[in-house]
């Protein structure tokens, strides 16, 4: 009453039971006692008459209480009916579909079959909110309830079907997938069902494409994905390159860099193997960081002599985006190039803190920096993905620098990772980002 539950006896709940199962139809007295109280022999006969009806009466009297003089008024009303002696008082509830559950359940439902999908979803998903197990259980075995318990749970099937199907149709199967599972779970030998669930897996390992990890993180509203492909091929986000310390961009005879290494693939697909461009990029945004020392020619005849410091990052301006150069590894005389775990740790923090400033907020592509030509033999990969992913997450714990990091490998590199070392780590997160029970 007024939003309050409020305790009612058994039996009382029972014939409630049985108004609502009469739809708004008037129930003698009598009728209500051999159905509720189950004598099916029971007679309005001398003494034994009254008496069932003052046990329905008791009843009916505990319901208008329970309801409230006023509302009783309104829903629970009594009525005059004739029999074969007379007349006898019949009782009828008179409820609309916002005041009983199931009415309302299977007006959603019904509603649902002639709406457009969107409105379908939303109606067959309050639907299914209103649901609370089977209906009429404190009345089941009994005649007037099983029918309409029948009803409710033919309803309740088709809801979700529905809405399995009504997601689908608009491109959300991971909105499905979890009815679809329960339905499969309860019906082992539907094969409708099975053929649905299978549906929604390929349609969700499609949507991921070449992704082969991603986790959201709703606390921080941020995306890590790891995808197998081509870091120049992410058009939609800012790129990183690691760079030793000289900013080296000579592939010729690939003596000085490679051309196979990222920044030899920057230079030859990005700026067209124009190498005087990138150095002319390079140098501005060089402008405002003094290097830490100069190479004599002696020592070091080939590449630039220019040192700066580990964990300088520039952005490079590219169509809308950034490139974010940092140098991640030290080249020495010999031109081989060495890191180590606290290079990584320092070049990740400045790119962060650089990606806040001038990134935009576009997704920031990455390859496994660190990993290839550097030498950071510290580290396994596995470790160096994880160390990415912890620097990322911290710094969005502080402001949110980029909507989504993404990692990106080459296959043949995704094949020397194991990934579900990466995963594991990634799933023992919380939303926040933080270690502890993932909720």
């Amino acid at each position: 009453m007024g939003g309050r539950p409020v305790g009612l006896a058994p039996l009382t709940v029972k014939l409630l039971l049985r108004l609502v199962a009469a739809d708004g139809e008037a129930i003698p007295a009598m009728r209500l006692y051999r159905e509720v109280w189950e004598e099916p022999r029971a007679a309005d006969t001398g003494t034994a008459g009254r008496l069932h009806r003052t046990e329905v009466q008791k009843r009916i009297l505990e319901l208008r209480r329970a309801l409230g003089r006023d509302e009783a008024a309104r829903v629970l009303l009594t009525e005059q009916v004739l029999n074969g002696r007379g007349t006898e008082s019949a009782y009828r509830l008179v409820l609309a579909a916002g005041q009983l559950d199931c009415a309302e359940f299977g007006e959603r439902v019904n509603r649902a079959a002639h709406a457009a999908p969107a409105t379908a979803a939303a109606l067959l998903t309050g639907a299914l909110e209103l649901w609370r197990g089977r209906p009429l259980a404190e009345a089941a075995g009994a005649g007037f309830a099983d029918a309409l318990a029948e009803r409710l749970a033919a309803q309740y099937e088709t809801a979700r079907r529905e809405l399995v199907r009504v997601h689908l149709e608009l491109g959300h199967p991971d909105a499905a997938l979890p009815l679809a599972e329960r339905l499969a779970a309860e019906r082992p030998g539907d094969g409708e069902v099975a053929r649905t669930l299978r549906l929604i897996r390929e349609r969700l390992r499609a949507r991921h494409g070449d992704e082969v990890l991603r986790r959201e993180f709703t606390g921080l509203r941020v995306t890590v994905t790891v995808k197998r492909g081509d870091l120049f091929a992410e058009d939609d986000a800012n790129l990183v390159v690691g760079f030793g310390d000289t900013f080296d961009t000579d592939t010729a005879d690939d003596v000085v860099i490679s051309s196979e290494s990222v920044q030899g693939q920057l230079l030859h697909r990005v700026y067209g193997s124009d190498r005087e461009l990138l150095d002319k990029e390079l140098r501005r945004a060089l402008r405002r960081v003094a290097p830490v020392g100069r190479e004599s020619p002696r020592f070091k005849p080939r590449g630039k002599r220019l040192r700066y410091p580990v964990g300088t990052v520039v952005p490079l301006t590219l169509s809308g985006r950034r490139v974010f150069a940092t140098v991640h590894c030290r080249q020495g005389l010999d031109l081989a190039t060495v890191s180590t775990p606290e290079d990584l740790r320092l070049c990740l923090e400045r790119l962060w803190e650089s990606v806040d400033v001038h990134g935009l907020l576009k997704p920031v592509a990455t390859p496994l920096l660190g990993a290839g030509l550097a030498r950071l033999r510290e580290l396994g990969r596995e470790q160096i993905m994880i160390l990415i992913i912890a620097s990322y997450l911290r710094a969005c714990r502080v402001r949110p620098v980029a909507p989504e990091l993404r990692i990106v490998l080459r296959p043949d590199d995704l094949a020397r990772i194991r990934l579900t070392d990466v995963a594991r780590f990634v799933e023992a997160l919380g939303h926040d980002g933080l270690p502890g029970e993932n909720a």
